[in-house]
């Protein structure tokens, strides 16, 4: 075998590789030895064929198998003798000439061909007990208990049939359809609808038009699209919806107690007021956890500065950037209608997608180092709650994944991550800060603003 090096140009290697006809004849030969024993042909005893007639009955399949197993090979002994660690699996550029791949099926000629190579960086690791963290603590209020517990009251509040005129806080049962310029648009029909009037789900006005309505009754109501509404080919247009009203209810009295604690599976209402506190301190924890993340997500892309393979970046970013796409187009939204430009916003996910890819291989980087695995077991247990979350399915589920190693590598890769930024979190200076619940979700409501 003659390896010569082409081109080298950073991660990217490039080499021309010449595999001798008669090693590869050679193969064949040994590979067509290895058949005589199992085949059987019209005419031979078992194990009697002459290797010659195999030859000409199977020498261009097995030569092909030879060849492909050859240049893997030979691949591998590229990356091995010259320490390089694959980004990607090689691209291999074999001869197209009719006449010369002939030659070479044959067994008459050489094989040439080339191979590109993307190469991983070499990473040197920073010092993560350098890194400084703040992590924001929040400890549950009664005050948020009892919110909370006031909504679930009012969400199981029960209504009974009001013969008077409709008013603030009652369930009104409509059916409506909705037109523009008199032309009834998609999603702007509805039947037996409820509607609590005062509670601000429906578009701004629908709710107070229908304030004094009783059952039976008719109206024509009038709003005008939000200018930020979703559906874009609606937002800040005039619509006319016809009312028909079935039901006018109103809500009736209702005090959380241990009955109600009861209705929801629990003993007494101070056990539901345990509950909800565990699950608000447990959604904290959540918030908490993924700020200090990005803290040392931060900091890890601060203290590493490297070449990224150019292919894994492209890849990254051409899957960031289709669902960029996607989401502006299910929004029926613009570029312009998010303040920047198709050219500003592509350079804004290539450097995400840099960052991204920078960052996997930094945490790659560190597991490896340091003996960091996901067991088969705890990717089965995070499979097993997957499949939980579709009840009646959970065998589809199961299935899907089992015979799907894609599906179980995204699985297995954010426990990985999980258990690295555990790691770094033991080694790095993380300092706890008592802050207020509107504060430790501050950050993330501006941004959903």
């Amino acid at each position: 075998m003659q390896v010569t090096e082409t081109q080298v140009d950073g991660l990217k290697h490039a080499y021309r590789v010449v595999l001798p006809a008669s090693e590869l004849d050679a193969k064949a030969n040994d590979r067509l030895i290895e058949l005589k024993d199992r085949v059987q042909l019209k005419g031979f005893r078992p194990g009697k064929v002459p290797v010659a007639h195999l030859k000409r009955v199977y020498g261009k399949s097995v030569m092909a198998e030879v060849i492909e197993q050859a240049v893997t090979e030979a691949n591998g002994k590229i990356v091995e003798e010259r320490g390089l660690r694959l980004a990607l699996q090689p691209r291999v550029e074999l001869p197209q000439d009719e006449t010369e791949v002939l030659r070479i099926i044959e067994g008459s000629g050489d094989l040439t061909y080339t191979v590109e190579l993307e190469v991983l960086p070499k990473i040197e690791l920073g010092n993560f007990k350098d890194i400084s963290i703040e992590k924001q603590v929040v400890e549950v209020a009664d005050a948020e208990v009892e919110e909370t517990l006031t909504r679930l009251a009012d969400a199981n509040r029960p209504f009974a049939v009001k013969d008077a005129a409709a008013e603030s806080g009652d369930r009104v049962t409509v059916d409506f359809v909705g037109s523009i310029d008199g032309v009834a648009f998609e999603g702007g029909t509805g039947e037996n609808i409820q509607v609590v009037l005062g509670s601000n789900s429906f578009i701004p006005g629908f709710e107070d038009q229908l304030a004094g309505v009783t059952a039976g009754d008719k109206r024509t109501v009038k709003v005008t699209f939000p200018e930020a509404y979703a559906a874009r080919e609606l937002a800040g247009k005039d619509a006319s919806f016809e009312v028909a009203v079935s039901l006018v209810e109103a809500p009736g009295a209702f005090t959380p107690d241990d009955e109600f604690a009861k209705s929801l599976g629990q003993e007494s209402l101070e056990k539901l007021k345990e509950q909800i506190r565990t699950r608000l301190s447990q959604e904290h924890s959540g918030v908490s956890r993924q700020k200090v993340k990005r803290a040392l997500l931060d900091a890890l892309d601060g203290m590493h500065k490297f070449d990224v393979p150019p292919t894994l970046v492209s890849q990254e970013f051409d899957g960031v950037w289709g669902q960029v796409q996607q989401d502006l187009t299910a929004q029926n939204r613009t570029f312009a209608d998010e303040g920047t430009t198709e050219d500003e916003a592509r350079a804004d996910y290539q450097k995400i997608a840099e960052r991204r890819v920078r960052l996997g291989l930094v945490l790659a980087e560190i597991g490896e180092r340091n003996n960091i695995q996901v067991s088969d077991d705890e990717v089965t247990r995070a499979v097993v709650e997957r499949a939980r979350q579709f009840p009646g399915q959970e065998q589809q589920v199961w299935d899907y994944y089992r015979r799907n190693p894609q599906a179980m590598a995204s699985v297995r890769a954010p426990l990985f991550e999980e258990k690295v930024v555990d790691f770094l979190l033991e080694l790095a200076s993380v300092t706890e800060k008592p802050v207020s619940r509107e504060e430790l979700y501050k950050e993330d409501e501006e941004k959903a603003a």
